[in-house]
């Protein structure tokens, strides 16, 4: 067992660290969160879904946001069309076996998603070949796309998406923390314009 001084050491300082990086959040990534959170909020308003993608964590990430889509976030209303690509696994292996793993994603993109949807990619470098090749061919398929990302990710997914959402970070967990928080946010955005139209109509 670790002394309890050293416990509480690590601990504060993965705290410390996070909170560093959250206070940047809101400077370093509103301007391409308000636009992603106005583009899939008018892609849900006109019936179109979301797409997300991921590897690993982030695949994590991606599940549990199309999730808040399908489900609920915070309002009680009608669910909202999502898909984590990385969640069918008998997809994601037999195209990855006979395609290549690069291709996991864009094949199923291809199959799936619709002019109109917003196409979401999750990698916290930007180096991630199965995310990038699937940006790429949803942004030629005609899909708005979104990248979140860290900071080394922003420069790498310029041309790849058309917002990306980098997190003031180069470090995996602190990009992740933030990522969620950033995919609540725009969950909530979505959420609130739904019901908005519900009333209205």
């Amino acid at each position: 067992m670790m002394p309890s001084n050293t416990v509480r050491s690590i601990l504060q300082g993965d705290i410390q660290q996070s909170l560093e990086v959250h206070s940047r959040l809101l400077e370093a990534c509103l301007p391409a969160l308000t636009t992603a959170a106005n583009a899939l909020a008018a892609a849900y308003l006109s019936g179109s879904k979301a797409l997300f993608f991921g590897n690993g964590g982030s695949a994590a990430d991606a599940q549990h946001l199309a999730a808040e889509f399908l489900g609920r976030y915070l309002k009680e209303r009608p669910p909202m069309a999502a898909v984590a690509l990385h969640a069918n696994s008998s997809a994601v292996t037999a195209i990855g076996n006979d395609y290549g793993y690069e291709n996991v994603f864009s094949r199923q993109l291809q199959a799936l998603a619709r002019p109109g949807d917003v196409a979401i990619g999750i990698t916290t470098s930007g180096k991630s070949a199965s995310v990038t090749e699937a940006l790429n061919c949803a942004r030629k398929a005609g899909l708005y796309t979104v990248a979140l990302t860290g900071a080394s990710g922003a420069e790498r997914l310029q041309g790849l998406a058309d917002t990306v959402i980098a997190v003031p970070s180069d470090e995996t967990p602190r990009i992740q923390e933030c990522h969620i928080l950033l995919g609540h946010a725009l969950c909530n955005v979505v959420e609130q314009a739904m019901m908005a139209a519900t009333e209205r109509n």
